[in-house]
């Protein structure tokens, strides 16, 4: 009953600032209190916490990463002389684009291999870095040259990751793999 009260928000019946349990209330602190409130003292700060706490990093990172680099996107064309409506069409495309696909490739991680991971991260970022040096009026031989550059510093730094932080990893020696649809089977202990 108790767990039930916490799910769904329900107040604790007081009665000179005692809490009636028969009734399902919980001890908690009141909606709107200080207590609630937490050390920042505003209530929404809560609401973002848990919001947070529900988006999980596979989905909030590429996001965030796909706004910086919509953002960015804006400002290269904006320096390089396009202004206005085509400056925001052009990094709204980069931010849709690269955060479709760097979706695709946090949601398809755990299934791939550590190399083929830091590859696909390295290839995302050296051909996004690239397009955008070649919006700055830069010839296409000097853009394709940064952005294998920087996708290689791309991959290494996601491999070098990657291979650190084995623990992590779904094919990882921490973590054997079992066959599915079989048991291991054991064999008896001996008895004679």
């Amino acid at each position: 009953m108790d767990q039930h009260a916490r799910r769904h928000g329900a107040r604790a019946a007081r009665s000179h600032g005692t809490v009636e349990g028969e009734h399902g209330a919980t001890a908690g602190p009141r909606p709107g209190s200080a207590e609630a409130e937490g050390a920042s003292g505003s209530p929404g700060t809560s609401r973002l916490a848990a919001m947070a706490e529900r988006v999980p990093a596979t989905v909030a990172w590429p996001l965030i990463a796909a706004l910086a680099f919509g953002l960015f996107t804006i400002f290269r064309t904006h320096t390089a002389g396009t202004k206005g409506g085509p400056a925001l069409l052009y990094g709204v495309a980069a931010a849709v684009v690269s955060g479709v696909l760097g979706l695709l490739v946090a949601h398809f991680q755990s299934s791939m291999l550590t190399e083929t991971r830091a590859l696909s991260y390295g290839a995302l970022f050296g051909l996004s870095i690239g397009w955008v040096y070649s919006l700055g009026g830069e010839s296409i031989l000097k853009s394709c040259i940064f952005g294998f550059v920087m996708g290689g510093i791309m991959f290494l730094s996601a491999l070098y990751l990657f291979r650190t932080h084995s623990a992590r990893e779904p094919h990882g020696r921490h973590r054997p793999h079992e066959e599915h649809g079989t048991r291991r089977r054991s064999l008896p202990a001996a008895t004679h």
